[in-house]
C-alpha cells in the first residue's frame, strides 16, 4: 500500500495524506515492514562483514586492523543505513533516536539481561581509557545537539575523534601483546569467512544491495507504525527502531553468558557506543544536516548520559555486574521505555 508521509506531530486525522490511526490491517503491514527491514538488515550486514573480511585477509591486511575497521563498521551498517536514510527523508527524529535509544540499550539491557545469567567483570585490560573516551564522545554529541543542527563541520570533527579511538586502539592493543598479554583475535568471531574471492566478492555485492533495502523497509515501518499509535516518529526511534538494531549485540552477549564467557561484555558495549555516536552520527552529518527533536535533548539525552556515567564505578574499581544489578538495569530500561512514550517536551 502506497502511502505519502508527513513529518509533524501530532499526525492530523483529518488530513488525507495520513492512514486511518489504528487500523489493524494497516498496522500489521507495517509491523511486517519492520521486522522484514531489521531481519534483511541484519543479513545483509552479515554478507557486507564476511565478503570485506574475505577480502581484506586474501590482500593480507592484519586481523587487528581489519578487525577494528571493517568488521566494526560493519556491525555498525544496520544502524547507519537506518539512520541515513531517515535524515535523507526527513525523519529526524528516528536518525538521532535510533543512536540515543541504542546506547541506552546496549548499557541497560546488553549488560543487563546476560548479568542475570553470570555476573560480568568489569576490569578488563583497557575498560577505564575506553570508559572515559564514550564519557567524552558522550559529551561532544550532546553538545553537537544542543548547538542544532548537527552539521558536516560536526561531522567531520566526530570522524577525526573515531580515526583517534581506533587508532588508540591499535597502539593499545599491539603494547599489550609486545608486553607478553594475551589477546583475543577479532576476527574469531566472524563466521563464514572464504578464500575464494569469487564468493567474497558475492557476499559483499549481497551485503551493499540488501542494506538500502532494508533501511527503506525498516523506516516504512516504524514511520507507519508511529502514525497508527498516533506517536511521534522520534518515540519511535527511541524505542523500537534502537532495540530492534541493539539485538545482535543482545544475542551476542546472551550466547557469551549461557557459555560462561562475559568478560568481553563490558568492552563490547563501549565499543559499540562509541561507534554509533562517532560513525553513525559522524558520517550521516557529512552527508546531511541532522536536527535534532527538541525531547531528546530535554529527556534522552540525560539518560545516555546518566547511563554511561554509571558504568564508570563498575569499571574504575573493578566490581562485577552481578545479577541484582543486571535486574535493576532492566527495570531501568522498562521504566525509561514507559517514560519514552509518555514524556512530551
Amino acid at each position: 500500500m502506497d502511502r505519502a508521509y508527513i513529518t509533524d506531530y501530532p499526525f492530523p486525522q483529518h488530513s488525507a495524506l495520513a492512514p486511518p490511526h489504528r487500523d489493524p490491517l494497516v498496522f500489521m503491514q507495517d509491523v511486517f515492514l519492520l521486522i522484514a527491514g531489521f531481519a534483511i538488515l541484519l543479513l545483509a550486514g552479515d554478507f557486507l562483514v564476511r565478503g570485506a573480511v574475505s577480502l581484506a585477509e586474501q590482500l593480507g591486511i592484519p586481523s587487528l586492523v581489519i578487525g577494528l575497521t571493517i568488521v566494526a563498521f560493519g556491525t555498525s551498517a544496520p544502524e547507519l543505513v537506518i539512520s541515513l536514510n531517515a535524515a535523507l527523508n526527513g525523519f529526524g527524529g528516528i536518525a538521532v533516536g535510533n543512536v540515543v535509544g541504542s546506547n541506552i540499550a546496549n548499557i541497560l539491557v546488553v549488560l543487563g539481561m546476560p548479568a542475570l545469567i553470570k555476573a560480568i567483570p568489569c576490569g578488563g585490560a583497557g575498560s577505564s581509557r575506553s570508559a572515559v573516551f564514550m564519557i567524552v564522545v558522550t559529551v561532544v554529541f550532546m553538545l553537537s545537539c544542543f548547538m542544532q543542527p548537527i552539521a558536516f563541520w560536526n561531522g567531520v570533527f566526530l570522524l577525526a575523534l573515531l580515526i583517534l579511538f581506533l587508532g588508540d586502539s591499535v597502539y593499545y592493543t599491539k603494547r599489550q601483546r609486545a608486553q607478553g598479554l594475551e589477546i583475543e583475535d577479532p576476527l574469531d568471531e566472524v563466521e563464514g569467512r572464504t578464500n575464494n574471492m569469487w564468493l567474497a566478492g558475492g557476499f559483499l555485492a549481497l551485503g551493499l544491495i540488501g542494506l538500502p533495502i532494508g533501511g527503506k523497509f525498516a523506516i516504512d515501518g516504524a514511520v507507519g507504525i508511529a502514525q497508527s499509535l498516533d506517536v511521534s516518529e522520534t518515540v519511535i526511534g527511541l524505542t523500537i527502531v534502537a532495540f530492534g538494531t541493539s539485538l545482535p549485540e543482545l544475542v551476542t552477549a546472551l550466547i557469551a553468558a549461557r557459555k560462561g564467557h562475559t568478560e568481553l561484555a563490558m568492552g563490547n558495549v563501549i565499543g559499540s557506543n562509541v561507534f554509533n555516536v562517532l560513525a553513525i552520527i559522524g558520517t550521516t552529518a557529512l552527508i546531511t544536516p541532522l536536527h535534532t527533536p527538541e525531547r531528546i535533548y530535554a529527556f534522552d539525552l540525560w539518560v545516555m548520559a546518566i547511563s554511561s556515567l554509571a558504568l564508570l564505578p563498575f569499571v574504575f574499581m573493578c566490581k562485577p555486574i552481578s545479577r541484582p544489578i543486571g535486574l535493576a538495569m532492566i527495570l531501568c530500561y522498562v521504566t525509561y521505555l514507559y517514560a519514552a512514550f509518555h514524556f512530551e517536551a
